[in-house]
């Protein structure tokens, strides 16, 4: 292996045949080039996928009620479903272990006025768990606390579309809104993955709102995070059946789909699931294939390299060169040349993925990105076949005799 003047002869013979050694090459190179970026593509799909459902969190479950539209239980149809606080208690006690966060949510436009500045604002009444549950990030401040509900605060929490439309210089943290009448303290500003629309929401505690409310304990719609633990078909099950409680509790027909409506972000998992399995599937038969077109290529090469060499072989046999010697020196050479190949593969695939970055973002990849981990072994079974593909057919050049290794043509 470190012997200098077979590396020498090596370098000779590469030197001597540069065609021979880019056709060998080329194959394995243009292997792990393909097979980067289709894995990288398939990896910024992925991305793009995920990203899609991280505008809440993914494990949720909406609850709203509305018009029945079928007569049920001595009670006519067309009637408005409303839930209240007991509703919301019920549904996260049908069975605790399966959530995770949760928080009602009682909603109202109202006038917002701060100094000279005024508008109409989404005023949400929840507890602190919605920060969870809509996935916001604090730019200052805090968000909701259980000692805010329990005190029915006038505190709020502000989004940041809020800020840049009512309080223009400084921080908002600390200042009064006046909001339909009633002073609110800022407390915290957030940002939300869900654009400009959800950055103009106010959150409040829902106690104090619905006290604003006259007293109402009224809930406009209940978010449940479901356990993260819960597979997809669980978690679907579990929205069913929350869906079938509350129909049952509110006198709504088994059938009526508006009385009580439920969204659940599990089926929607459970589709880009099923999605994302078939197409990581197609990527990695697409991706091995292109791998298994250049063992095949390499093999083939290598045995057209051997053949070429035949009579090279038969003289040094002649002259008293073992069998062995001259197998390490063709296997080597093979080895040398998938390894060069594979490090101008790897790195040009790695180039590729860098300047397509986001460009293809419009099309649903993002980020695309290969592991190191796939793509040391992809490199390795490379170089593991350039092995065997140059150790067989010398192997079985090394056993043929001088004389009629001389005689090839």
């Amino acid at each position: 292996m470190f012997d200098l003047d077979r590396w020498q002869e090596i370098f000779s013979s590469i030197r001597s045949n540069v065609l021979r050694t880019v056709l060998s090459g080329f194959t394995v190179a243009l292997g792990l080039f393909i097979f980067i970026v289709l894995f990288g593509i398939g990896t910024g799909l992925q991305n793009a996928f995920t990203q899609g459902f991280a505008r809440d969190a993914q494990n949720l479950i909406s609850i709203v009620t509305g018009k029945t539209t079928i007569a049920y239980n001595g009670l006519q149809s067309d009637r408005q479903v409303t839930m209240n606080n007991d509703d919301y208690d019920f549904l996260v006690n049908i069975d605790k272990e399966k959530v995770g966060s949760s928080t009602p949510r009682y909603t109202s436009n109202l006038l917002v006025k701060y100094g000279k500045e005024s508008g109409n604002y989404q005023i949400n009444g929840a507890k602190p768990e919605e920060q969870i549950i809509e996935n916001r990030k604090m730019l200052e401040g805090r968000y909701l606390t259980p000692t805010d509900l329990e005190r029915k605060q006038n505190v709020a929490v502000i989004g940041r579309m809020v800020q840049r439309d009512l309080i223009k210089n400084g921080s908002p943290v600390g200042k009064e809104l006046n909001i339909n009448g009633t002073m609110f303290k800022v407390v915290g500003v957030f940002s939300d993955d869900g654009g400009d629309w959800d950055e103009r929401h106010i959150t409040v505690p829902i106690t104090t709102l619905q006290q604003m409310k006259k007293g109402s304990d009224t809930v406009s719609i209940n978010y449940i995070a479901y356990n993260e633990k819960l597979t997809p078909q669980e978690a679907i099950k579990y929205g069913d059946e929350l869906k079938e409680r509350l129909k049952s509790r509110k006198n709504v027909a088994p059938d009526d789909e508006n009385g009580v409506r439920v969204w659940n972000n599990a089926q929607n998992m459970n589709d880009t699931f099923a999605f994302m399995a078939v197409l990581t599937g197609i990527v990695g038969f697409i991706g091995l294939g292109t791998l298994a077109a250049g063992i095949i290529g390499i093999s083939n090469i290598m045995v057209y390299i051997v053949k070429e060499r035949t009579k090279e072989i038969g003289v040094r046999k002649a002259i008293g060169a073992k069998p062995r010697t001259i197998v390490a020196l063709i296997v080597q050479e093979s080895v040398v040349i998938t390894v060069i190949s594979g490090l101008i593969g790897v790195g040009l695939g790695i180039l590729a993925l860098y300047l397509i970055g986001n460009n293809l973002e419009e099309y649903f990849i993002k980020d695309p990105s290969v592991g190191w981990g796939h793509i040391f072994a992809a490199f390795i079974a490379l170089v593991f076949s350039g092995l065997i593909a140059g150790f067989v057919p010398a192997y079985r050049a090394s056993k043929i005799k001088p004389i009629e290794a001389l005689r090839t043509e």
